[in-house]
């Protein structure tokens, strides 16, 4: 499904610099929405068809609760920004029963099979989305003076809820980081000798507040493009940090190479981190600083994932002779 309204809902999102993911979930959703009523156009529905289609989402197709949350966000920002008259905050829907699944973790030898085989080009984001428990995104975004090779730490800016954290970084990757300034180096040199070059995208604010901050290698992105492009915003021609389809096919890739017979995505790699974390005796308290949770309900999710599980249980069937087999 195509139209120009649909169009309309996506440059508005880039306008206001919404993540390329948002904007397409946030689509998706709307697409299905207005396919549910039969293609009416939303000016002409509301909070009456809002929560029908919420409570379909749930009884019949039955997704999870935050498939669910998603649509209602998704809808919520329809109604308020685009349609510009604002469901009622207390629908009337049936809220989704079905629990998100539990996280797919790699073992410590998986995670040591994965590395052996990851490609070189790839190896350092990869490493920190394990390593340091970063979001594909946070990984991406990040800057070249994100790295704090003094405290051996890596900060994270305006994550998901528009929160900062600090999160560690591993030894190891002290040398590969560097190697990579130096490659961002390169790329912005080419750069600042092309008189087309608009610098490197800012939110608005550090704009005002750091007007030559955008021709600064400091603020450039650790893993830039290998290509220029033009921002959605104002047409700006800028280099962008590399594409996330790049990452998450790099890790599919190198799970098959490793012969890991589990679904491997990006995410995996930061709930092996958290797992690891507690399995080796971490307090559930940091782990979800350093994840970034706001609830720590969150993070005990990877209690239930342990050898013992999250209250070290032992099953009663340990030591019984088992007959028949």
């Amino acid at each position: 499904m195509s139209s120009k309204f649909l169009t309309q809902i996506s440059d508005f999102m880039y306008r206001k610099r919404y993540a390329k993911s948002t904007i397409e979930s946030y689509l998706f959703v709307i697409k299905g929405f207005i396919r549910f009523h039969n293609y009416k156009h939303p000016n002409t529905m509301g909070s009456v068809e809002v929560e029908t289609y919420l409570t379909h989402l749930a009884t019949v197709k039955g997704v999870a609760m935050n498939t669910q949350a998603l649509s209602l966000n998704a809808l919520a920002f329809l109604y308020k920004q685009i349609v510009q008259i604002p469901i009622d905050p207390d629908l009337g829907f049936i809220r989704s029963k079905t629990p998100p699944k539990l996280p797919v973790v790699l073992t410590p030898s998986e995670v040591a099979d994965f590395f052996a085989v990851a490609s070189g080009a790839h190896k350092l984001p990869l490493a920190l989305l394990y390593g340091s428990g970063l979001r594909l995104m946070e990984c991406l975004r990040l800057r070249c003076q994100d790295i704090d090779f003094d405290y051996k730490a890596v900060r994270v800016w305006n994550s998901k809820g528009g929160r900062h954290r600090i999160v560690t970084l591993a030894d190891d990757l002290i040398p590969l980081i560097l190697k990579q300034i130096e490659q961002a180096r390169v790329y912005f040199n080419l750069d600042t000798n092309n008189s087309n070059y608009d610098g490197v995208y800012l939110p608005h604010r550090l704009r005002k507040k750091y007007p030559n901050a955008a021709y600064d290698l400091k603020w450039h992105y650790l893993f830039p493009s290998y290509k220029l492009s033009n921002d959605p915003e104002n047409g700006a021609l800028r280099r962008h940090h590399i594409d996330p389809k790049t990452i998450q096919r790099a890790v599919k890739s190198t799970a098959q190479r490793a012969k890991i017979n589990k679904t491997v995505t990006p995410h995996t790699l930061r709930h092996s981190f958290a797992t690891h974390l507690l399995s080796n005796g971490a307090d559930i308290r940091t782990v979800q600083e350093q994840l970034g949770h706001s609830d720590l309900r969150t993070t005990q999710i990877y209690t239930h994932i342990l050898h013992r599980g999250g209250n070290a249980v032992v099953s009663p069937l340990k030591g019984v002779v088992m007959l028949g087999c």
